[in-house]
This record gives C-alpha cells, sequence and structure tokens, in this order.
C-alpha cells in the first residue's frame, strides 16, 4: 500500500527537498506553499500524513493541524519547528498532533520519521481490520448484511432450545456452516454433530443409515451397525437436503422426532435417544407438500424454528468480508504470500451473480491463491466469463442458446464498440483487465476469426 504525504512551508526550497525525500521512500508527495492551499488539498482528498511548518503567513501549521484534524481525523499531523518553537509544538501535540521534528530536516530524519508513522499507520489497519472481522464473524460465518445478523441473533437465541429447526437457501450457500454454529453455541456442543446427506444414498440404504440394524437383520449384515440416530445421541443430527428423504421413512423420521425413540432393523427393542434435529433443504418444501411427495405433519414438525439463508446475489455488502476470509486462510493453508487484492477484483465480484453461491465464491478463491504469480489477485487471476453477467448494460442482444465462450466474445466485441476500439476503457467497464482483452483477441485471430468477420 502507498501512503500519502501533504508537505506544507511556505519556504519552497525547504518543501522541495522533503517531497523528493518522500517519494523517494515510495510516498505519494503533493506539496503546498501555504496553509491555505493546504486547506484546499485537504478538502479535495484525505491524505495519511500531513508534515507542515509551524510557523507560516495568517494560517500557521496549528490552523493547518486543527483543519486536518476536522477532516480527516485518522491523518497522522508532525509539526516542522525551529528551536525557538519548541515549546508551541509541543502544545500542539495536545491538540492532536502526533509528533513535531526540528529544522532544517536532514534525509536520514525524514525516512526515519515516515518509516515510523508507517508502522503506526499499518497497525492502526490491522487493528480496523481485525474489530472488522470480529463484528462481522460469528461461529465462522462471515456477513456485515442485514440477512446476516439477523442470522447470527437468530442462531444465538436458538442455540440453547431442543426445537427442531429448518434451514433453507439456494445450494452453496453456508446451510451447514449455519447448522455448525447452531450446534456449537448450543448445551450440546461437547456431544457429537452429526450429518447425513439424505440426496447421497440410494433409497435402501437410507433407513439402515439412520436407524442401525443387528447382526444377521439381512443377509450382509456380518455384524451390528449404529445408525446416525444412535451415534448423535446427546449431540446435534443434520439431515442434508431432507426433502430427498424417501416418503416410506418419513413416517419414521417423525416417530423419532417426537417419541425420542426408534427402532434398529432386525430389533423390536426401541432405542432411546436425545438428539437435535436440524434438517436443510434447497428445495421448496411447501410444494412438495402439496404435490404429495413429502409428509404435511413432518413439514410442520421441522419447521419449528424457519431459517432462510438468501443467496449471495441478494447480500453482495458480505463479498468483500468473505473474500478477505477466503484468501486469508487459503494463503495459510497453501503458504502462499497473498498480500492483497486489486479493487478491479471487487468490482468485477459484485456484478457477479454467483450461481454457486459461498462455496463457487470459495472455491474461485481457492484456485486463484494456488495458481497466480503474484502477491496481489488481479482480475488476470479469475475467469472473464464473471463479467458475462454485466451483458445487460452492453447495446443490442443475444441469440440463445449460444456457448459461453459465444457468450464472452459477444460481451467483448459489444464492448469495444460501444468504446469505439478503446481496450482500457472496455476493460475497466468489464472489470478485466485490458492484456485480457487483448489476450481473448489474440485467441480469436489464431482461429482464424477476426473482430471485422464477427
Amino acid at each position: 500500500m502507498k501512503y500519502s504525504v501533504l508537505i506544507v512551508d511556505d519556504d519552497r526550497y525547504a518543501v522541495q527537498p522533503i517531497a523528493m525525500m518522500a517519494s523517494h521512500a515510495g510516498y505519494e508527495s503533493v506539496q503546498a506553499f501555504s496553509g491555505e492551499e493546504a486547506l484546499l488539498r485537504l478538502k479535495e482528498r484525505p491524505f495519511d500524513i500531513v508534515l507542515t511548518d509551524l510557523k507560516m503567513g495568517e494560517m500557521d501549521g496549528i490552523s493547518v493541524l486543527e483543519h486536518a484534524k476536522r477532516l480527516h481525523p485518522d491523518c497522522v499531523v508532525v509539526l516542522m519547528t525551529g528551536y525557538g518553537t519548541v515549546e508551541k509544538a509541543v502544545a500542539a501535540m495536545k491538540k492532536g498532533a502526533y509528533d513535531f521534528v526540528l529544522k532544517p530536516l536532514e534525509p536520514v530524519t525524514v525516512e526515519n520519521m515516515l518509516q515510523h508513522i508507517t508502522e503506526v499507520l499499518r497497525l492502526r489497519l490491522d487493528n480496523a481490520m481485525l474489530r472488522t472481522y470480529v463484528t462481522h464473524t460469528f461461529q465462522n460465518m462471515v456477513g456485515k448484511s442485514k440477512a446476516m445478523k439477523d442470522i447470527f441473533d437468530t442462531v444465538q437465541s436458538v442455540a440453547t432450545a431442543r426445537s427442531t429447526i429448518l434451514i433453507t437457501g439456494d445450494s452453496g450457500v453456508g446451510k451447514e456452516l449455519v447448522s455448525r454454529a447452531i450446534h456449537y453455541c448450543s448445551e450440546r456442543s461437547d456431544g457429537p454433530f452429526v450429518k447425513l446427506n439424505c440426496a447421497a444414498l440410494p433409497e435402501t440404504l437410507v433407513e439402515a443409515e439412520l436407524f442401525g440394524y443387528e447382526k444377521g437383520a439381512f443377509t450382509d449384515a456380518k455384524r451390528a451397525h449404529r445408525g446416525k440416530f444412535e451415534v448423535a445421541h446427546e449431540g446435534t443430527l443434520l439431515l442434508d437436503e431432507i426433502s430427498e428423504m424417501p416418503l416410506n421413512l418419513q413416517s419414521k423420521l417423525l416417530r423419532v422426532i417426537q417419541e425420542r425413540e426408534f427402532d434398529k432393523i432386525g430389533s423390536d427393542a426401541p432405542v432411546a435417544v436425545d438428539v437435535r434435529v436440524i434438517a436443510t433443504s434447497n428445495r421448496n418444501l411447501k410444494e412438495f407438500v402439496a404435490q404429495g411427495k413429502f409428509r404435511d405433519d413432518l413439514y410442520y414438525r421441522l419447521n419449528v424454528i424457519p431459517i432462510h439463508i438468501p443467496p449471495l446475489r441478494e447480500r453482495p455488502e458480505d463479498i468483500p468480508l468473505m473474500v478477505e476470509r477466503f484468501v486469508d486462510k487459503f494463503s495459510r493453508d497453501n503458504k502462499r504470500p497473498i498480500k492483497s487484492v486489486d479493487q478491479q477484483v471487487y468490482k468485477l465480484f459484485m456484478g457477479y451473480s454467483w450461481p454457486g453461491n459461498v462455496r463457487e465464491l470459495e472455491n474461485m478463491i481457492e484456485r486463484a491463491v494456488v495458481t497466480t504469480k503474484s502477491e496481489t489477485l488481479t482480475t488476470e487471476d479469475f475467469p472473464v466469463e464473471l463479467a458475462v453477467d454485466g451483458i445487460g448494460s452492453v447495446e443490442g442482444g443475444l441469440e440463445i442458446p449460444m456457448t459461453l465462450d459465444e457468450g464472452n466474445k459477444y460481451l467483448i466485441l459489444k464492448t469495444l464498440e460501444k468504446y469505439e476500439g478503446n481496450k482500457t476503457r472496455a476493460a475497466d467497464a468489464l472489470g478485466v483487465s485490458s492484456r485480457t482483452i487483448r489476450n481473448k483477441l489474440a485467441e480469436w485471430r489464431d482461429k482464424e476469426t477476426t473482430p471485422a468477420e464477427m
């Protein structure tokens, strides 16, 4: 990150060497030759550091300090002063100045001062990011949207109850994560968290996995098998994609929830259990009930506490937090030195509809972290297909169906047409780099298809 410094002194011969030293040290430096000019610069934009002379014309360094802290409270103000005005400089520190330095300034003094202030700024940024992370993170869930904050509150309020919970939402929104959060916030957190994906098993195996069986219950039952309900005793059982539960087993599931006991296959002795049931579904269970595919009594028994997780496209404000979380996670897991994410990536992500939701975002970040050759993730590290969602802003229409590559080609060429062939402006509109566009055009030319022919 490149920090900015505003250097203020009515002596031009004093300002310019300091500006050169700051630029040489990697800072963006802006010069002002009076307090009034400094005020104009401060109104135009924020600065990380303001280095101002104390004694100037009508608006002295104290006035610059006061205006700087009023306009940009987080900026660091340092006063330059001669020996005769040290007392005033010390008094100015009580008004918010960070430090003062004695004139004339030596290069090493400027370099050490800026380096020290930079460490302070970095520490402030790290603390701010930590506060943001703690504020918007709960039980490994990340989000600052109203929808996610409501879910955080709901999880905390229902965790200690025994009531069944039905979590709904599209695939990939994080239903299992919310389920785990409920479990680990509950008094059952020391007990097991057991999951059964109802859609992943053949219908003939679901009953055996749920309730278990005794040795010899059927031909291949060489030994007794504990079912998920028994394993989850005094804990939580997550029934993932409950809509796929076979209709003939739904009455048995209802009995376990209501009576807290079940029969193993091959046994007449009921097994008592204490299990909190959480079910998830990406289908509309009310429609399944209307179609006779799901028992209405089971639906109402599961839906005691409903939690709906909206898709990622409906809460884009959560995306930057998730990106930071996933970049940090996969950088550490894969020992990759990823230090930052280019702002164009966020622009690209905010315009994408994320049909795969959080899972798609997570996978995309992991792939980018592993494959990038840079310490900064840029749009080059992500597929150009992400920009296709911005197609509504491009003039003209599409003939559907078409392949994804054809859609990309149409999108890029139409955007180039709109910006009269200016690759930089087209790339900015699409949220990709101009190099991406050049590479795509070269790829199409190699396939003996020129932009003119298209």
